[in-house]
C-alpha cells in the first residue's frame, strides 16, 4: 500500500505540472520531469500489485525486472483488468525513458521534446502523448487500488 500512496502523489503533482504549470512556463524539463514521474508513479502500480500477488501466493517474485514485469504482463495484468493497449503504453513509456536517459541531446519544438539518440535517430513526444502516459498511470492506480479494495 505505501507504493500505492506514493503513486498517488506522484501522479498528483505531474498533472499540475502538465496541465497548471507547463502551460504558463513551456520549459522542456517540465515535460521530461513528468514522463520519468509517470514512470516511477506506474513502476510502484506494478510493484504494489507484485507484492500483493506474492504475499498470496499467486507467483513467484525474480531479481531481474524484466522477468517480474513478464509475470505481471502474463499473470497479474488480467486479474487487474489491465488490458493489452495499457500493457502496449507501459513498454512505449518505458522506452521513451530509457532513450532519454541514454539521449546526450535533447530540445523543444512547438511544445514537442525531441529526444536524440546516439546515431541521431529522433524520437519527438507530443505534450498529448505525456498526457496519454499520464491518464494511463491514473488508469493503473485506479486499477491497482480497486482491487486491493476489493480483497480487504
Amino acid at each position: 500500500m505505501q507504493y500505492l500512496s506514493e503513486a498517488e502523489k506522484i501522479i498528483q503533482t505531474a498533472d499540475h505540472m502538465v496541465y497548471v504549470t507547463f502551460p504558463l512556463i513551456k520549459e522542456k524539463k517540465i515535460l521530461l520531469k513528468v514522463l520519468l514521474e509517470t514512470k516511477t508513479a506506474i513502476v510502484n502500480c506494478i510493484n504494489s500489485i507484485l507484492q500483493y500477488e506474492y504475499l498470496f501466493k499467486r507467483i513467484p517474485l525474480y531479481k531481474e525486472s524484466e522477468v517480474n514485469f513478464k509475470i505481471f504482463k502474463e499473470k497479474c495484468a488480467p486479474r487487474y483488468k489491465i488490458t493489452k493497449q495499457e500493457i502496449n503504453l507501459i513498454i512505449e513509456l518505458f522506452d521513451i525513458v530509457k532513450k532519454h536517459k541514454e539521449s546526450q541531446f535533447e530540445f523543444i519544438k512547438n511544445s514537442k521534446v525531441v529526444i536524440l539518440s546516439e546515431s541521431l535517430e529522433p524520437k519527438t513526444i507530443t505534450i498529448e502523448k505525456i498526457k496519454e502516459f499520464l491518464t494511463l498511470s491514473k488508469s493503473i492506480l485506479r486499477k491497482s487500488q480497486g482491487e486491493f479494495l476489493r480483497k480487504i
